[in-house]
């Protein structure tokens, strides 16, 4: 089932790209905010594509971050801890903020690769 995730996992792994050719680490922060944001999109944006793979659509308007948490709080509480976690990390933090802590940046691919993992599992 690993190929059914393979555009979740392109979408962090285009963010670690960002972040490693683009945001100019430097003794631990990134120096170009903008590309801070671009990957906390782009990782966040994986998480949930990976997510509706297994908690399919919704039926009328556009999903939102509650809506995740609802569905999620009813399959695995862990996993709802996780992606609360991504959240405030890489879709607020990074992508609105753009912290340019790097550990900030790496904890959110870390929470992303989680959550990314968790829903393998699940379909396996």
């Amino acid at each position: 089932m690993r190929a059914s995730l393979a555009a979740p996992r392109r979408y962090v792994e285009n963010a670690r790209s960002l972040l490693r050719e683009k945001a100019c680490k430097e003794e631990g922060y990134y120096q170009d905010t903008k590309y801070v944001r671009l990957a906390g999109h782009a990782a966040y944006s994986g998480v949930l594509l990976a997510l509706d793979r297994i908690l399919g659509g919704k039926q009328k308007g556009r999903k939102s971050v509650e809506w995740y948490k609802e569905e999620l709080g009813k399959i695995d509480r862990r996993a709802l801890t996780t992606f609360v976690a991504a959240y405030d990390t890489l879709h607020l933090s990074m992508s609105y903020d753009g912290n340019p802590d790097a550990k900030v940046a790496l904890a959110g691919l870390e929470q992303a690769d989680q959550l990314i993992e968790w829903v393998e599992l699940r379909l396996a």
